[in-house]
């Protein structure tokens, strides 16, 4: 079997109310969604699904998040909306849908901890998403510490997704960045930056028993690594700085404290890159579907093309592609 664990839908009846909440230029920002049939019409996916062998979903809420597009009230009733067809879409189709990930309002922090509780609790959710940033603050923010405890009480996992709109330019006098680099590479580059804030500002080693999945098979980290231990390292030296001496353990211990899925599109050196720094055992299935030119078909043969091209054991391969997710989000497919 193979667990997509980082998959995206757009639920019909939360789509629909979706669709009337967006502003004009909000409807303008996310204009791709439209054209992505997979991520609201079921007999889509499922025929992408079916060019499978014995693949399941994983799903999370399609952007955008309800926080960057409502009022606090407004938000946590989306979010209660999307949580809800998503748990009826699991339980319909349990031979199509291994789990859910919770949506959460999290410009309302009370109404975000509850209705985590409520689809952990009683829509047996296995885990949460949130987005970096997060109301155009870090993830290391004090007010988003209550989430990092209640999940670590769950032992279920964090999902990081990232987010930098295209009206963030690359360069001053142009109107919208180009070429769709805000995604393409700002979107890596945000989530390296919440994993550096997580590390650096103790959140981890608060919360040892935090788990966290990072899209992009960890972004910049994996092949960074070094440089970020060995910049921190000079830089405490050079300038009387501590970033690094008010950490009890070494500093790339925290980061391999992370989770990292397959989400590159397929490129085997990549993943060989991200299992040589994370390890088997914290990289899981991972495909973006289906947000790629052949409505997920594309990233979904990719990745799984890429992870069996692997010069790794079966038995990692197996981990990698299922039995990761099993035990992380103990499921009971």
């Amino acid at each position: 079997m193979k667990i997509d664990i980082f998959t995206h839908i757009l639920p019909v009846k939360y789509k629909e109310t979706l669709e009337k909440e967006l502003t004009s230029s909000q409807k303008s920002a996310y204009t791709t969604q439209r054209y992505l049939p997979t991520l609201f019409d079921l007999d889509y996916r499922f025929r992408i699904m079916d060019r499978f062998d014995d693949l399941m979903h994983v799903l999370t809420l399609s952007m955008p998040p309800v926080e960057n597009i409502a009022s606090p009230r407004k938000a946590a009733d989306l979010a209660k909306l999307a949580n809800d067809e998503m748990a009826e879409l699991v339980l319909k189709y349990p031979d199509r849908f291994a789990a859910a990930v919770a949506c959460l309002p999290m410009n309302n922090m009370k109404a975000a901890l509850d209705e985590a509780d409520r689809a952990i609790k009683d829509l047996r959710f296995r885990g949460v998403q949130i987005f970096t940033p997060t109301n155009d603050k870090p993830l290391d923010s004090p007010e988003f510490l209550p989430l990092y405890e209640k999940m670590c009480q769950y032992n279920l996992p964090i999902w990081i997704h990232p987010q930098r709109p295209q009206s963030y330019v690359e360069y001053k006098g142009e109107e919208a960045s180009k070429y769709t680099i805000h995604g393409m590479l700002g979107w890596p580059y945000e989530t390296s930056v919440a994993m550096v804030r997580l590390v650096y500002s103790g959140v981890l080693e608060s919360y040892p028993a935090l788990k966290i999945i990072t899209h992009h098979a960890g972004a910049m980290i994996p092949f960074f690594a070094k440089r970020v231990t060995g910049w921190i390292d000079s830089h405490d030296i050079l300038l009387g700085r501590k970033d690094a001496g008010k950490l009890r353990r070494p500093q790339v211990d925290y980061f391999k404290m992370f989770y990292a899925d397959t989400a590159i599109y397929g490129h085997t050196s990549g993943l060989t890159c991200a299992y040589d720094f994370f390890g088997a055992e914290h990289l899981l299935f991972g495909t973006d579907m289906p947000w790629d030119n052949q409505l997920g078909l594309r990233y979904t043969r990719q990745t799984i093309e890429s992870i069996e091209q692997m010069a790794i054991s079966a038995a990692e391969k197996k981990m990698v592609f299922e039995d990761n997710a099993r035990s992380l989000l103990r499921l009971a497919v």
